[in-house]
């Protein structure tokens, strides 16, 4: 059996790990001479494979490589970019097909979340629909938390390390200042329709009264009733009152309290914003003196203050994609099997992409408390393990030594893609 060359792109959002899945992907691959020969990066996610922009990782330094697990951002580029399907847009997959045999690829590997593994999915289907043949696996991640059949999605603990450690910090600085300034302190984290990150904030909430004191929802609809009484009673009884807003909260008609109007690529609605109206509002029918920061890009590149369980978990899946794709295993994702709670012990499994493509696990009912405004012991149970560890990136000058790849592309074979 000859050995053929395998795609590898990232796709949406970026997180502080997916870095360490691809590290995982190039790595791997390079264990397996007989199935795979090299590994070409996308350049910008499947718009790489479309315009045939396309890196060869073997040209980069396995120093740099190793150095990827310790990187933000996306190393390759990502986009936000859906293929339709098959029958809506027949060129697009004819134009992959031309493009893997022009560079004899075979394996297709599509780090993402939802919508990226729905693309994943289609992939998967030319050997079936078009006659190439393709093996296709998924390579999860996404901060949201929000893929379904496994515990965690990669991307998801650094995040939830970063907030926890955020609103802490914050709500010690407000409660220094409380007597004579602030009294109330709103922070706004990503999360469209699972509330995952903001409830992770809670993690930092102890016997001392630090941390968060509200937890705003995308799955509880807003009371902006009970939740000014709360706030209220909060500042009352502390003096002050940090709060965690998901940029997807919304009131009951499902509205979300900060819809721009604008939708993004996939169609989602563009949301940010959510702290200045929720601060107007305690200013407006509290009277109180507050300040509010929104998160929006520092949270998802955070790999300075990285959680050590995530980026093991990012590599891992990076690995076991590849391990499942020279095994023969076509059209899944590989996922993260939780098998204890403490310690924490967890394993590699795997689920089909047709399941995976589009579905957003949000956060189950018992894990939000009775009034809605904050999360459960068993919710904390469920999180703690993954902000787990430290995994510093080393440092230079007082700063990481992020790297940069040098992304030598391949000379172009075809011409030019038009849509």
């Amino acid at each position: 059996m000859p050995a053929y060359n395998a795609f590898y792109a990232q796709s949406g959002g970026v997180t502080p790990v997916i870095n360490a899945s691809a590290a995982g992907v190039i790595q791997t691959a390079a264990q397996y001479p007989d199935h795979i020969n090299k590994v070409y990066a996308g350049q910008d996610g499947i718009l790489g494979a479309l315009y045939e922009e396309l890196i060869d990782t073997s040209l980069e330094s396995p120093e740099d490589i190793e150095a990827l697990k310790y990187t933000p951002s996306g190393a390759f580029g990502s986009c936000r970019y859906k293929l339709k399907s098959i029958d809506e847009h027949r060129s697009q997959y004819e134009r992959l097909i031309e493009v893997f045999k022009a560079h004899d690829i075979r394996y297709f590997f599509y780090n993402g979340g939802g919508d990226s593994q729905d693309t994943s999915h289609k992939v998967s289907q030319l050997s079936e629909q078009m006659g190439y043949p393709i093996t296709c696996v998924g390579v999860p991640k996404t901060i949201d938390n929000d893929l379904p059949f496994t515990d965690c999605s990669p991307g998801f603990g650094s995040v939830a390390k970063y907030v926890a450690v955020s609103i802490l910090e914050a709500s010690m600085d407000v409660a220094s200042m409380s007597s004579t300034s602030t009294k109330v302190f709103v922070m706004e984290v990503m999360g469209r329709h699972a509330g995952w990150i903001a409830a992770a904030s809670g993690l930092a909430a102890d016997e001392r009264g630090l941390g968060p004191d509200v937890i705003l929802f995308p799955e509880v609809d807003f009371d902006k009733r009970a939740f000014l009484q709360k706030v209220d009673r909060i500042v009352k009884e502390k003096g002050q009152c940090s709060i965690v807003v998901s940029e997807g909260a919304k009131y009951p008609d499902g509205t979300f309290l900060a819809d721009s109007g604008v939708k993004d690529a996939f169609g989602h609605a563009q949301l940010g914003g959510v702290a200045p109206v929720v601060t107007q509002l305690i200013k407006e029918e509290l009277d109180l003196k507050c300040h509010w920061a929104v998160c929006d890009y520092l949270q998802r590149a955070a790999r300075h203050i990285g959680s050590k369980t995530d980026m093991e978990q990012a590599y891992a899946l990076g690995k076991a994609a590849v391990e499942l794709a020279v095994n023969g295993t076509n059209a899944v994702m590989p996922t993260i099997v939780r098998t204890n709670d403490s310690p924490y012990e967890w394993t590699t499994g795997h689920a089909p992409l047709a399941e995976v493509a589009n579905v957003e696990e949000k956060m189950p009912a018992h894990y939000i408390s009775d009034d809605g405004l904050f999360i459960t012991d068993a919710c904390r149970t469920y999180l703690s393990p993954l902000i787990e560890g430290e995994d510093y990136p080393s440092y230079s000058n007082g700063l990481p030594n992020y790297v940069v790849l040098k992304k030598n592309k391949l000379e172009k074979k075809l011409a030019p893609f038009e849509e």
